[in-house]
C-alpha cells in the first residue's frame, strides 16, 4: 500500500502520448480529436456494482500493481489517464459493467511485471480515434455522465461515434484536492 502511495504522489506521471487531430469548439463547447496508439494496458473489471461502488477499489488494484505489487516487485511509476470503460443503457444510466485500465508506462511495454492479482490482465489495446472532453474537480458517475451528455449534444447525432461504451478517464492521484483533470472519450468509428 506504502509502495502505491510513495508511487502515485512522488512518482513521474507518464502521460499516455496522442496525435491531436484537430481542436474544435461547436456551440461553445470545446472538444478535441486524438488519435492513440496502440499499447499494453494492466485492465480489472467488475460487474453488479454501479460505478461509484466500485471505482476506487479497481484503481486502487492498478495503483498497487504499478506500485510494485507484481511477481518481480517493480514500481514502474504511474501512468495517466486511468481509463474507464462504460456501457450506458438506453436511458442513459450506465450498466453495472466497468472495465479499468491503465497504460503500462513506455519502459515496460516490451515485458509488462506479471501482475500478483489475478483479477487483473495485460491486455494488448488497439490503436482509436476519440473525440475527447475535458472537466475538472471530482468526477462520480453523475458528472461523467452530465459530460458524456454535452459531448453527444455537441458532436450530435449522425458523428460517427460508438455508442454502446465511452470511456472515463482520470488523470491526477486520488489524493490531488484540487486542479483535477478529468475526460470523456467516445470512439470514433473507423471508415
Amino acid at each position: 500500500m506504502f509502495g502505491m502511495m510513495k508511487n502515485s504522489l512522488f512518482g513521474n506521471t507518464e502521460e499516455t502520448e496522442y496525435k491531436l487531430l484537430s481542436s474544435e469548439t461547436k456551440d461553445g463547447v470545446s472538444f478535441e480529436v486524438r488519435r492513440y496508439d496502440g499499447a499494453k494496458y494492466a485492465v480489472v473489471s467488475s460487474e453488479g456494482r454501479t460505478f461509484d461502488q466500485v471505482t476506487g477499489e479497481l484503481v486502487r488494484k492498478l495503483l498497487m500493481y504499478i506500485g510494485g505489487s507484481n511477481e518481480q516487485g517493480v514500481a514502474m511509476g504511474t501512468a495517466a489517464p486511468i481509463i474507464i470503460t462504460v456501457y450506458p443503457r438506453n436511458d442513459g444510466v450506465l450498466s453495472r459493467r466497468l472495465v479499468v485500465a491503465i497504460r503500462v508506462p513506455t519502459s515496460y511495454q516490451q515485458s509488462p511485471p506479471t501482475p500478483t492479482d489475478s483479477a487483473i490482465a495485460i491486455e494488448d489495446r488497439p490503436g482509436m480515434t476519440v473525440y475527447a472532453l475535458q472537466s475538472g474537480g471530482f468526477a462520480g458517475e453523475t458528472e461523467y455522465r452530465a459530460e458524456a451528455l454535452r459531448l453527444t449534444r455537441t458532436l450530435g447525432e449522425t458523428a460517427p461515434f460508438q455508442r454502446k461504451q465511452y470511456f472515463c478517464c482520470s488523470y491526477d492521484p486520488p489524493l490531488k484536492p484540487y486542479g483535477r483533470r478529468n475526460e470523456v472519450w467516445f470512439l470514433q468509428e473507423e471508415p
